[in-house]
């Protein structure tokens, strides 16, 4: 199994000279007195040790055992319940909640980062607790002062976890059919019944109590999505002083047999007339659970980042160690009895990819974080405004983007290997199997698409698009006249100005016939994730520019900045114009095929 390295180095250059953090939480009243350079990197190496030392070892553990389920009682990999112990001493549940909440007042944006080497170490057992983190918002945000008082400290603090209870069986991304009910008690209090499926950590061992998220219907609720509440629904109630009560009528049915993530619990969560109680207001809970659907958004998105970086981690190790062949254009190793497999340029692409998408999409959802925390935190409405609808565009960019060029990444990881690459005891194949849900859950790909094509783009006729393609704007006019940049923002110019180009051609299709949104959507997503990371690899050769000519001793790694941003503009931009091509070819070739004509 790969061994885990955090990649401190880099995730360094992203927080503090890309994106400037330490200006960043300057702007923000919240943390200019109590975040700095030094506080963050303090974190960020005390969460570098947790994950390689105790994270990383457990990975194939967790892969390899899996979870028991015995009549309801689920038992997690061994080591996973210790670990989580640790993870709770360390103080990272608490990282980035409000003080008054029990939590240490940090922002998310550095809570992200270490969720990065979480996931990357050991993506299924870091789902137990960041599914918590979703559960602590929409509390937050949407429950009553009693709500938070009984379940925000001890979720807080890492002793319960939380879930969220959306899927049924007939009811997958489309939840206007959900069934579950929800009939009022006496008390105040509702009876919840129902059964939700592929519950992440929906029962476990590593907590005392679990608080579920659930979304359910309540008597006479409008159909549709506009009938949908939003419940709290724990597994054990909870007393007046905050103590355990009585087991609640929570079961956990089943865990599912999965290609990927064994040492997470996926469950069938059975409610049984369950006490629960109403968040916010009736009928509104698809409001209030986007809080909770946002948040996973964005951690999925760091799951296809840990794909990429995990994955180029263990295949550049072997790269370099595996004999085969002598390269083309004479030995580069004479010594030995073949070539190093990384002289190849066949596999330089692979791992020149890999690496491409990893450091890539770092960027990019760092970028995320710090627009959620301006929406958070920001200083002035309109600081507000403008990064939730940033954050509102590239959100299903980020999700379905970096899931599928993460899982691009993780099969490159298998090819470099070879047939070894197959064996399960390099650990390369757990990677394809554990990232391929990222792909799925919180919304397909496919549905990203449409959300950000047809609600984010043109819902907003075009507005959101425009607000970040501006920013992409300025920052080619800022360095059109840089000799050493124009291999970058020319090219980068042409895209964004075709990007908006492209969405008005869509826009007019759209109106003689919707579908033409669904059949342009996954190209257009595609389109928009290569622009986007574009810009990205566009600003951080600028950074290592920059570096370079100011004298820095670190040469290697702001000249591989400089060649990794020539490699993605020469070799995988170029993707773009398949996508354009695609769209170009409109509806009609997906639509000719009359469903009975399909036939095998």
């Amino acid at each position: 199994m790969p061994q885990y390295k955090a990649p401190l180095r880099d995730m360094q250059f992203v927080l503090h000279e890309l994106l400037n953090a330490e200006e960043h939480y300057a702007k923000l009243p919240a943390f200019q007195e109590n975040v700095s350079r030094e506080l963050v990197d303090q974190y960020l190496e005390a969460a570098a040790d947790f994950c390689e030392n105790e994270l990383s070892p457990l990975n194939q553990v967790g892969d390899r055992e899996g979870c028991k389920w015995n009549d309801g009682v689920v038992t997690t990999p061994t080591g996973f319940k210790e670990a989580y112990q640790k993870y709770i001493e360390l103080g990272f549940p608490s990282l980035a909640v409000a003080e008054e909440h029990g939590g240490q007042g940090l922002p998310g944006s550095l809570a992200t980062s270490i969720s990065e080497m979480v996931g990357a170490a050991n993506w299924a057992w870091g789902m137990y607790p960041g599914l918590s983190h979703g559960a602590v918002r929409t509390i937050e945000h949407h429950g009553s002062d009693e709500q938070k008082a009984t379940y925000l400290p001890k979720l807080v603090s890492g002793e319960w976890t939380g879930t969220m209870c959306l899927t049924e069986s007939q009811a997958g991304s489309d939840l206007g059919i959900i069934r579950t009910k929800a009939e009022p008690n006496a008390d105040g209090s509702y009876a919840i019944s129902g059964e939700k499926i592929f519950i992440s950590a929906g029962e476990h061992d590593m907590a005392e109590n679990i608080v579920h998220i659930v979304l359910a219907r309540l008597p006479g609720a409008p159909k549709g999505t506009k009938g949908i509440s939003l419940f709290i629904v724990p597994k054990f109630n909870v007393n007046a002083d905050g103590s355990l009560a009585d087991r609640n009528a929570v079961r956990c049915g089943s865990i599912e047999h999965k290609m990927g993530i064994h040492g997470n619990a996926t469950c069938v969560i059975n409610f049984d007339q369950a006490k629960g109680y109403l968040i916010g207001p009736e009928n509104r809970g698809l409001h209030a659970m986007f809080t909770f659907m946002n948040t996973a958004r964005i951690g999925t998105a760091v799951q296809g980042l840990t794909a990429s970086e995990s994955s180029f981690q263990g295949a550049l190790v072997y790269a370099k160690e595996r004999l085969a062949m002598r390269s083309l254009s004479g030995p580069k190793a004479p010594e030995k009895e073949a070539d190093p497999i990384i002289v190849h340029p066949a596999v330089r692409n692979m791992l020149l990819t890999q690496k491409a998408f990893a450091e890539g999409g770092r960027a990019l959802v760092y970028f995320l974080s710090q627009y959620a925390d301006i929406v958070e935190h920001g200083a002035t409405e309109d600081d507000r405004k403008l990064a939730d609808n940033i954050l509102s565009l590239l959100t299903p960019i980020a999700k379905a983007f970096l899931t599928e060029t993460g899982y691009e990444a993780a099969n490159k990881g298998v090819q470099v290997f070879g047939g070894h690459g197959f064996i399960s005891e390099h650990g390369m194949e757990q990677i394809v199997r554990d990232t391929r849900i990222s792909c799925l859950y919180e919304g397909t790909t496919e549905i990203q698409a449409l959300d950000l094509l047809g609600r984010k783009v043109l819902q907003t006729q075009g507005a959101m698009l425009r607000d970040f393609t501006k920013i992409i704007h300025k920052f080619v006019e800022a360095n059109k006249d840089n000799a050493e940049m124009k291999q970058f923002v020319e090219p980068l110019a042409a895209l964004n100005k075709e990007w908006g180009d492209l969405t008005m051609q869509i826009g007019m299709k759209a109106m003689q016939n919707p579908d033409e949104v669904g059949g342009a959507a996954v190209d257009y997503l595609y389109f928009s994730g290569y622009v986007t990371l574009a810009y990205f690899w566009a600003r951080m050769a600028l950074v290592a520019q920059e570096k370079l000519a100011a004298g820095t001793t670190e040469t290697g790694f702001y000249g591989a900045k400089i060649k990794t941003a020539q490699f993605y503009f020469k070799k995988l931009l170029p993707r773009t114009r398949s996508h354009v091509e695609v769209i170009a070819g409109g509806l009609e070739p997906l639509m000719a095929l009359d469903a009975e004509d399909f036939a095998f």
